[in-house]
């Protein structure tokens, strides 16, 4: 079973990195920052949503169609020339779907955290979504899931089995009230409790406790 950390320090990691932030014209070691955080927090959003049984369903049927897994394949091609259109708004609407109202919030922590501002994370955040379900989709196939509680399941084991408070801090977060002190709680343990170590490996190890 391989987690974030797995994907992102591998080679199609580093290939996802180069290519949002080509896309982005950001400079790649503040892409990889946001990437650290944003892609647990989608998964930890997904996590919330297949607690109520149409979240699971809509998310199962959504991974068993559309997000099989296929865009992990052609990471060169779907950076290449630009991401396309039909990428990014398929990317909005997962967003739309698994964060709801709290996605300013989400947006707006990711800035405070990485210095970038708030359009260039909402367009690193539409490219990570489609990414992140394609991952979901080639594990849950890989695993043979085909209910809400495998899914779950999946979901925590990619998220790299991760103490209860930080997956508590992750679901607070989409449901903090908008105070802004969850935000700064959830991105301190994101970004390893401000201990800032260099390299994907100490943002993602301060996430994952390793």
């Amino acid at each position: 079973m391989s987690g974030l950390l797995d994907l992102l320090n591998s080679p199609m990691g580093k290939e996802l990195i180069s290519g949002v932030a080509g896309q982005t014209g950001q400079p790649e070691n503040k892409t990889a920052d946001v990437l650290s955080m944003a892609m647990p927090l989608l998964l930890g959003a997904m996590k919330k949503n297949v607690s109520s049984p149409q979240g699971a369903e809509g998310l199962m049927s959504a991974l068993s169609s559309k997000h099989d897994g296929s865009i992990l394949d052609n990471l060169g091609g779907l950076f290449g020339g630009g991401v396309d259109d039909s990428v990014m708004n398929d990317g909005a609407g997962i967003l739309g779907h698994v964060f709801g109202g709290k996605q300013p919030q989400v947006e707006n922590a990711l800035s405070q955290k990485s210095g970038m501002d708030t359009g260039s994370i909402a367009n690193i955040l539409k490219i990570a979504a489609p990414i992140v379900m394609g991952f979901l989709g080639k594990q849950k196939a890989q695993s043979n899931v085909n209910d809400a509680n495998g899914l779950n399941s999946l979901l925590g084991s990619m998220l790299g089995g991760q103490p209860q408070q930080n997956q508590s801090l992750i679901t607070t977060l989409l449901d903090a009230d908008g105070d802004g002190s969850i935000l700064d709680d959830v991105a301190g343990m994101v970004m390893g409790g401000g201990k800032k170590k260099s390299g994907l490996g100490g943002l993602l190890g301060g996430l994952f406790g390793k």
